[in-house]
Parts: C-alpha cells; structure tokens; sequence
C-alpha cells in the first residue's frame, strides 16, 4: 500500500521503490499491480461515506440531491506509441499539441471530485467521449439532474433536454450588434456561467497535484485504473476533517479592539 501511494503521489519508478523498501523490482510490481485496482474501486466519497464508484451513480447522486455538477475532460500526457504501430494518431491530442489520454471528470459545485474516469485516446472530442460514456442516456433516465458544461460541448444541452448548460456562445465580429444593454446582459451571463464552472478547473489542479498524472510514462492501460485511484484518495481528502479545524481556538483581538 505505502508503495503505490509513494508511486501515485510522487511519480518515482518501481526501481527507485525497490531500492528504498529493500526488495525487487518484481516484488514492487505485484504490489503495485495488485493494490491499485483496489484503490481504483473504492471511488469518490461523498457525504454520509456514500461513495460513487460509476458515471450512473453520479448521476443518480445528483438526481437525489439536487446539486449542481461540473463537468469537463482532462487530459494526461503520455508516450508516444511505437512507430508502425496501428492507432498511432488517435493519442495526438489537438488542444495539447501532443500524445494524451483524456478523462472524463465531475465535481460538485465546490469543486469536490465525484468521478473522474471513461479514458479515451486525446484525438477524440469531448462529445464523443460523453456519447461514449451513456451520459445522454442517463440524464434522460433519471430527472432533476443540472451539469454545468464549457463552450466544448455545445449543442449537448438541446441532446438533454436542458439537463447539461452551455455557455452563451461569444459573438462574432460580423454579426449584427445589439443594444448595449442586451450585450451586457449576455455578457454578464457568460461571466456567471464561467464562474461556477471554474471550481470544476480546481478539481482538476488537485488531480494533477499528484505526480503519477503530471506525466505519465507507464503504459497507457493502466491510466484506467491510476486515474479513479487519486480520485477516490483526493476525494477521502477533501472530506476528511483536518485536526487543525476540529481544534482551532479563535485568534485573540489586539488589546484596545473593540469585540
């Protein structure tokens, strides 16, 4: 356990791991190999120690409670597959300008992790990895669920039935001008709408805190279960109380400060 935690947070190879806990690379490996997919199935906790190991309990999570969630794709950089190797163009991501695998990722609107999984190849769109991934299904299955989207995935509102919002797209130049209070209005929109999908952006930040998905240089497959892995450890993370919270005494006021 404490070595695929260090391999996770750290990024360091099973080499290096062998020599600090005194065994083989061998060992260190089926250690790793063995420990991580139980990590990955644990999922992401939520109130009450509930914890959401699929896209489906997502959703329905949301349904329930009726928050709002944020969702966007990230993507993780990886190497770049052998020459003559068939499918070598489907990593090339166009956004990154290199070799990605990409993940589908949903917080809460305080930007806490409730999924991060559905890897797909970095050339492939964010529609078509949540086509992929049965969301349009779902949200038409289970009612009462609002997902917070960026300007990426337009059109998908209308596909759920206004389950999923998209930013008001920006005009352009050769439109016909508004009145400057209409264009305010939409511009204010915009602005409220990028808001409260930032906090989806902090998520992300907190994934890529952990080395193993700064870069990775292992293989490809195994991102399926890296990725649910530090979702659920962050997410235990975030909802973990700090002891330094359950035991603060309030700061003293400078003498003369009225209370």
């Amino acid at each position: 356990m404490l070595a695929t935690l260090v391999q996770l947070r750290q990024g360091v190879t099973q080499d290096v791991l062998a020599c600090w806990f005194g065994v083989s690379r061998s060992t260190i490996t089926r250690a790793v190999g063995g420990v991580r997919p139980l990590l990955a199935e644990r999922g992401c906790t939520v109130e009450g120690g509930i914890r959401l190991r699929t896209l489906a309990d997502v959703v329905a999570y949301l349904g329930a409670t009726g928050q709002v969630g944020l969702l966007d794709a990230t993507e993780v950089r990886v190497r770049r597959p052998a020459a003559g190797r068939a499918g070598r163009q489907r990593f090339v991501s166009g956004k990154a300008r290199a070799n990605t695998v990409k993940a589908l990722v949903i917080t809460d609107s305080a930007g806490r992790l409730l999924f991060c999984g559905q890897t797909r190849p970095g050339a492939i769109h964010d529609l078509t990895q949540v086509h992929q991934a049965g969301l349009v299904e779902l949200l038409a299955l289970i009612p009462g669920v609002t997902l917070l989207v960026d300007a990426g995935y337009q059109g998908l509102s209308t596909q759920t039935a206004g389950a999923v919002l998209t930013p008001r797209p920006a005009r352009r130049k050769n439109q016909i001008p508004l009145f400057p209070a209409v264009a305010a209005a939409h511009e204010a929109e915009r602005r409220a709408h990028a808001s409260q999908r930032i906090h989806v952006e902090h998520g992300i930040s907190h994934l890529k805190n952990w080395r193993a998905l700064s870069r990775h240089l292992g293989r490809r497959e195994h991102l399926d279960t890296i990725l649910p892995a530090v979702a659920g450890l962050v997410s235990s993370q975030e909802r973990a109380s700090r002891p330094d919270q359950l035991h603060r005494t309030p700061n003293a006021l400078p003498a003369g400060t009225a209370a």
